[in-house]
């Protein structure tokens, strides 16, 4: 399943929101990233509208996540992104050409589009099946001593001019 960038940056963005308490712009997520902020405030735009971050307004406005980094999902978030509409589209090849089945005889899905819709379900339950809390421990894996994601957390709310 092919998926947008939109995507990597809008998770990487919920992982690091996971380490600040309070609200940090698009602007500074932008360039603790490296990505442009009008391209990462539409996937930010798209966070919220999904209801998985909320925007906070003022001078110390920003986003935060609106549920505990446990209850959201990548799926969650490849959704609010991309869409929650199927990858794979059956057209119905096999009613089309000189040899076309009828209509009337393609009542169950063809072999392709089963196994299409069958990769797809696999895909999705995997997605479902990771947190924001799960991607944020394989950023600082217990007993590394790492300490990036806090690093993360202590740059983005640093008073720093932007």
């Amino acid at each position: 399943m092919k998926m947008s960038g939109g995507v990597e940056w809008a998770l990487h963005c919920c992982v690091v929101l996971t380490a600040v308490e309070e609200p940090v712009p698009a602007a500074r997520l932008a360039r603790l990233h490296d990505v442009s902020a009008t391209y990462l405030a539409k996937q930010m735009q798209a966070l919220s509208r999904a209801g998985l971050v909320r925007a906070v307004q003022g001078k110390s406005g920003g986003y935060v996540l609106t549920r505990h980094p446990a209850s959201i999902t990548v799926l969650d978030v490849v959704e609010a992104v991309d869409g929650a509409g199927p990858a794979f589209v059956c057209t119905e090849i096999r009613q089309r050409g000189p040899l076309a089945s009828p209509p009337e005889s393609c009542k169950a899905p063809c072999g392709i589009a089963h196994a299409m819709a069958v990769a797809e379900a696999a895909w999705r339950d995997s997605l479902a099946g990771v947190s924001i809390a799960d991607l944020a421990g394989r950023v600082d894996p217990p007993g590394s001593g790492a300490g990036a994601l806090a690093g993360m957390g202590s740059w983005l709310t640093a008073t720093q001019e932007e």
